[in-house]
């Protein structure tokens, strides 16, 4: 299978040795320090004990690696639409697109039937460019569970996790799907295929919709977020109108708000994404995590007044600090460096 992951950060990276050492024929598309490390050296994987390294194709020309058989998307979701021209060339008719990204893919309307069917979200997708570019019928859903971090240029290191649910827009256990799950799971990683994957992609983006922008705001860990009577109290509010939303869409949440909490506040001292981006100075996900639930609470109808606030604080800070992922969307006809 001829794989091409957009975006050879983190999990992307993670993602590349795996999928190689299992037999797929892996390009990756990066840039700077870390794609010349790359090339130099070949991508190393720290995961247990152990170091991996791969010899792949990498490129920050994605025209010189040719129609693939899966395009993996590995970006922070607020840098796809910048770079959909350069992806055109990686695309043929049979091409499966999936997209590990957080929060609501571009493709969420998409056989979902309902008076809401094939409606695109200008929060995540302004003009409805990658509904379009990418294509909705290509689409294969994907839910990112593992922490990775790049600890050198070249060098990821795996910190916990191997589960990447997928599924198709549809519900069918397609023979794309099937293959790609075999394929996940010969690497030796989790990648069962549901039959609602929506379902799954709210549960995760459940927690990233208030903790994400709570952190931000308190520079607090989930512990301390999903302890502290206030926060905790914020977090289940947001997270309560999130639900009321999700199930106006005909979602099922297999756990409830407390024990959704409980499970955060478990995983410990850590620092959210948002929070990790605001630290190091790069552009916060706001958009896609938050902006786009108040979004979806337009549509349906439901007032969001805890999580409007939080959106409010949280879109003023990174602006100020010139954070907001909005600044770096660019022009249709400029390009944009992968993250």
């Amino acid at each position: 299978m001829k794989i091409c992951i957009y975006g050879a950060g983190a999990i992307g990276g993670y993602l590349g040795v795996e999928l190689a050492r299992a037999g797929a024929d892996i390009s990756l598309v990066a840039r700077g320090a870390h794609l010349a490390a790359m090339r130099a050296n070949g991508l190393k994987l720290q995961i247990g004990d152990e170091e991996r390294v791969i010899a792949p194709r990498c490129t920050d020309t994605p025209a010189e690696l040719g129609v693939q058989d899966v395009v993996i998307i590995c970006l922070k979701a607020h840098s796809v639409t910048g770079v959909l021209d350069q992806m055109q060339p990686l695309l043929g008719p049979r091409t499966r697109v999936v997209t590990a990204v957080n929060g609501i893919p571009y493709w969420y309307f998409y056989r979902h039937g309902g008076i809401h069917e094939n409606t695109t979200l200008e929060s995540i997708d302004p003009g409805g460019r990658q509904w379009r570019k990418l294509g909705p019928e290509r689409a294969i859903g994907c839910i990112v569970y593992p922490a990775t971090e790049i600890v050198a240029p070249g060098v990821v290191k795996h910190v916990y996790g191997n589960q990447f649910p997928l599924g198709e827009p549809s519900g069918e256990t397609s023979e794309d799907v099937r293959r790609l799950s075999e394929l996940f799971t010969a690497a030796g990683m989790k990648a069962p295929v549901l039959d609602r994957i929506r379902d799954e992609i709210w549960l995760k983006l459940w927690g990233n919709v208030c903790f994400n922008p709570i952190s931000a705001l308190t520079h607090a860990t989930l512990d301390v977020i999903c302890s502290a009577p206030a926060t905790r109290a914020l977090s289940k509010a947001i997270m309560l109108e999130t639900q009321s939303i999700a199930e106006t869409f005909g979602v099922q949440f297999r756990v409830d708000v407390e024990r959704r909490i409980e499970g955060a506040r478990k995983v410990g001292a850590h620092k959210t994404s948002m929070l990790q981006d605001l630290e190091r100075n790069r552009p916060m996900e706001i958009d896609p995590l938050v902006s786009v639930v108040q979004e979806m609470g337009r549509l349906t109808g439901i007032p969001t007044p805890a999580l409007d606030a939080v959106l409010a604080l949280v879109a003023q800070r990174a602006k100020i600090a010139g954070l907001y992922e909005d600044n770096v969307r660019p022009a249709e006809n400029k390009a944009t460096a992968v993250a």
